[in-house]
């Protein structure tokens, strides 16, 4: 159809007669023909929403994993300063039968495990990423082989983050980690 101004009464005309035509024919089907149009209908527009569900939420899943990889990348590079800004202000650390809360891992392992982590490389197995709304929680396996000194370690670790979104950023608000010893 042509948009210009001088045609455009009569494409109006075009689209009336098009309109009328259509809901004259639509008049025309069967009860039953209108019924399976509308609930394709639903079923394509849901069909739509739904991918951008999964679309939002396979985005939200590579934010988590982006995070948490960050954090570990953070203290393999000795960078204090990025690794405790992944952490939550009330982040809750689980390590070595301890509990410990930010200011005490900023004074306490956070050295060791930056030493450990740039000393010795780990390989992380499968992540997994659960996601409720605004809360997260990724769970792996790892191992870890090298030496840190005169210690060799062979180790396998396990571990269980779990993140919340703050202000739309992802923030870990609690770690446990273990570990045992390979044979």
């Amino acid at each position: 159809m042509s948009t210009y101004p001088v045609h455009g009464l009569i494409d109006k005309i075009r689209l009336e007669k098009t309109m009328t035509h259509v809901c004259f024919r639509t008049r025309a089907l069967s009860k039953g023909s209108i019924q399976i149009a509308c609930l394709v209908g639903v079923v394509l527009i849901s069909g739509l929403i739904g991918s951008r569900d999964i679309l939002a939420q396979d985005n939200a899943e590579h934010e988590v994993v982006a995070t948490v990889d960050a954090f570990h990348e953070a203290l393999a590079a000795g960078d204090s300063v990025s690794a405790l800004g992944y952490l939550s202000n009330d982040v809750t650390i689980l390590e070595s039968g301890g509990v410990e809360n930010k200011a005490h891992y900023r004074s306490g392992h956070l050295a060791g495990d930056i030493r450990f982590a740039s000393a010795v490389p780990r390989k992380r197995g499968e992540i997994i990423v659960s996601i409720v709304g605004d809360v997260a929680w990724t769970r792996s396996t790892s191992i870890t082989k090298g030496s840190m000194g005169e210690r060799e370690i062979n180790s396998q670790g396990a571990e269980l983050v779990v993140l919340a979104r703050e202000h739309g950023v992802w923030k870990i608000k609690a770690i446990h980690w273990s570990s045992r010893q390979l044979k």
